[in-house]
């Protein structure tokens, strides 16, 4: 068996809160996308000090090699799980939250195995096992047992939830997300599984062309130059409001109309998913 034939079979779990991957195996390279606690990825190339990894949603970039954990049976894939639905969530070491600090902060999302007879305290806290090996502790109203499907209604009002929080380049994560990052989370909560991008997104098989003109709560709306040239996309909430993340004005998730400047210039597709 070659090396690159082994490499393709290696795969790892992401060992800290959020995970920044760049173009480049060097921090002074460009952010290209983000991985969060305790999701799976696969090994594309290894350089000293960093792996090329794949995520789920089929995107690659360098990241340093500390930040992961070598694994041959992915992390929180059996058994029972918990995944994050509180903006952030604290681990402790032990069930309480006055006798140490955090051993960990993770974001929205991220996924944790529950440890076996686990609940304490009238089912206040949750034992999980960690990404390294270790274990801790997790209160239980930080976190969902059984993920749902939501509706296009219940995604706007999680939309929401992280009206303010900071804009950041590359961002996939509760700690900060970009544009594509956001929309692709909120489609995401409806079970459907979008390219990272934004141009890829307005491309993307599943969706369908809406006009402007028939926009309905749920449509995806796309800016740039022309269709060749996309780089902004927000979620259409109704009454012409979309909530996105961007720079302008302020770096946080806001909401903007689309008939005001700069928008309804640079307003260039919606999409819908089918």
């Amino acid at each position: 068996m070659t090396f690159a034939l082994l490499l393709a079979l290696l795969s790892g779990t992401v060992n800290t809160a959020v995970v920044n991957m760049h173009s480049k195996a060097t921090t002074d390279s460009d952010v290209v996308s983000q991985a969060i606690y305790g999701a799976p990825v696969q090994y594309v190339e290894e350089t000293p000090g960093w792996v090329k990894i794949r995520t789920a949603d089929e995107y690659t970039g360098w990241v340093e090699a500390t930040r992961l954990k070598s694994s041959t049976k992915p992390y929180a894939s059996s058994g029972q799980i918990a995944a994050v639905s509180s903006l952030f969530a604290h681990i402790y070491r032990e069930a309480s939250v006055t006798k140490h600090q955090p051993l960990l902060t993770i974001p929205f999302e991220a996924k944790l195995e529950i440890a076996a007879e686990t609940r304490q305290e009238n089912g206040r806290w949750l034992q999980v096992n960690l990404v390294d090996g270790s274990s801790g502790w997790i209160q239980q109203g930080d976190v969902q047992l059984s993920a749902q499907r939501m509706t296009i209604p219940e995604t706007i009002e999680l939309s929401k939830r992280f009206l303010g929080l900071p804009y950041t380049w590359g961002g996939t994560s509760s700690f900060g997300y970009d544009c594509s990052g956001f929309t692709q989370m909120l489609c995401r909560r409806r079970a459907i599984n979008m390219p990272r991008d934004a141009g890829p997104q307005a491309r993307w098989e599943g969706v369908r062309e809406v006009t402007r003109a028939n926009l309905e709560p749920g449509d995806l709306l796309y800016f740039g130059r022309n269709l060749a040239s996309i780089t902004h996309t927000g979620y259409f909430i109704g009454n012409d409001d979309f909530i996105h993340a961007t720079t302008n004005g302020k770096p946080v998730v806001q909401i903007s109309k689309l008939n005001e400047e700069p928008w309804t210039k640079l307003f260039v597709a919606a999409r819908r998913p089918k």
